[in-house]
């Protein structure tokens, strides 16, 4: 069968999983063709040439979210929704976690620490002075964590074990918007990789390893998932995902005293090298992701009336 739908991945410096998926796709002749998308100079009024577009690095380069909003503009549908992947944060999605009955970490949202030359105490009126920051070491105690409220890879995270080690990091924040969460002590720990909102595949992970063992390694540091806990981390992640947009994504879940704790649920383009995954879970990730691109390459195109709607 002729290729009728066009995908376009748009990709970084990975190329096993962006192979692997043109491969799967175009193999299947399934009036659907994959292929490296190209992204030239785009006017305000033109089609998208592409009726499905995956992102995998426009969190690396600022001009690719434009250009992807600008696609589901016109009608193409993008995977990750760059909508939410702009707008939604670390301390947002604690708190919609704990609306939805996922249990999370203790969060609290820390002012920054400094503020550009242009911001003055008085545009700071609305601070708190002094802040609550005795009241909030007691809430979380002691290990607890402090992250930026926006991004991943685990840049400009900080373990502290006491008020000194909390105030000496924080220092190093400068503008950044920061949160702290409480630590989790925890006896296991799984990454759920999540493939179309509802495909999901557990698999034990262990944090403490080095980044091409995170998933060999945790079958023999850690015990198995019994089945109420593997049925829980694949609800609340299915949860998590339907709630975010995400059709893409990893859900990390710390499980203490047999709860499973939400860790981190912002990865919109996952590390789905077949070097940290495996060679079953990178197989997986293929599949499912090739079944999801020609699904809603074959679906009709997005008519667009309103913003809100592109927030579906």
């Amino acid at each position: 069968m002729s290729a009728v739908f066009r995908v376009g991945l748009l990709v970084g410096r990975e190329r096993t999983f962006p192979d692997a998926l043109i491969r799967a796709v175009n193999d299947r002749h399934e009036g659907v063709s994959a292929e490296y998308a190209t992204v030239d100079v785009t006017r305000a009024d033109a089609p998208c040439p592409y009726d499905v577009l995956v992102d995998r690095i426009s969190h690396e380069v600022p001009c690719y979210q434009a250009f992807l909003k600008h696609a589901m503009l016109m009608g193409a549908r993008v995977i990750n929704n760059p909508f939410w992947r702009i707008t939604d944060d670390k301390f947002f999605n604690a708190a919609l976690a704990v609306k939805l009955g996922v249990a999370v970490p203790k969060t609290r949202l820390l002012p920054s620490k400094s503020y550009g030359p242009d911001i003055s105490s008085e545009s700071l009126r609305n601070l708190a002075y002094p802040l609550s920051w005795q009241a909030m070491f007691e809430e979380l105690g002691f290990p607890m964590f402090i992250k930026p409220h926006w991004g991943g890879g685990w840049r400009d995270v900080h373990r502290v074990g006491d008020e000194e080690e909390f105030f000496r990091a924080y220092d190093q924040t400068g503008e950044k918007a920061m949160i702290a969460q409480e630590g989790i002590r925890w006896t296991q720990y799984v990454r759920c990789i999540v493939i179309g909102k509802q495909e999901v595949l557990p698999a034990p992970w262990d944090p403490r390893l080095g980044h091409f063992e995170r998933y060999t390694g945790a079958v023999a540091s850690m015990p198995p998932l019994d089945e109420a806990t593997r049925e829980r981390v694949v609800r609340d992640a299915r949860t998590l995902c339907v709630a975010l947009g995400y059709d893409m994504n990893t859900v990390e879940f710390a499980v203490r005293d047999g709860v499973p704790y939400a860790i981190d649920y912002m990865n919109s383009a996952p590390d789905f090298d077949v070097s940290s995954l495996g060679e079953r879970q990178f197989e997986w990730v293929v599949n499912k992701m090739a079944d999801l691109v020609i699904r809603r390459a074959k679906e009709p195109a997005l008519e667009i009336t309103a913003v809100s709607q592109l927030l579906l």
